[in-house]
């Protein structure tokens, strides 16, 4: 990834970040009793992480094909519980198998 892309999408996650969890304690005073807000609150970080890192995994590898598989991979290891570490070694194999495949063909 270049430079000048990640510092730009580091400081909106950063910033996003830091800003949902913030603002609810500066914001309000009483604790916060709607379901609805908590989880909203809860989960928009994660959204937001997500909504920015997914486009990038897909053309990480130069190939859509191979990003597929590794996106598949990891989250079928995720779907069975398994850990960010395993998660994320199994999608680099696939992607790299997959890689290998390319080349044969």
């Amino acid at each position: 990834m270049q430079w000048q892309k990640f510092i730009p999408y580091l400081l909106v996650m950063a910033g996003v970040t830091y800003l949902i969890r913030m603002l609810p304690m500066t914001v309000f005073r009483k604790e916060i009793k709607s379901r609805f807000v908590k989880s909203f609150l809860y989960y928009v970080p994660y959204a937001v992480l997500g909504a920015m890192t997914f486009p990038e995994v897909m053309y990480s590898t130069g190939s859509f094909a191979t990003a597929s598989v590794g996106v598949a991979v990891a989250v079928l290891m995720a779907w069975r519980g398994k850990s960010l570490l395993t998660v994320a070694v199994c999608a680099c194999l696939a992607v790299a198998a997959a890689q290998g495949v390319m080349l044969l063909v």
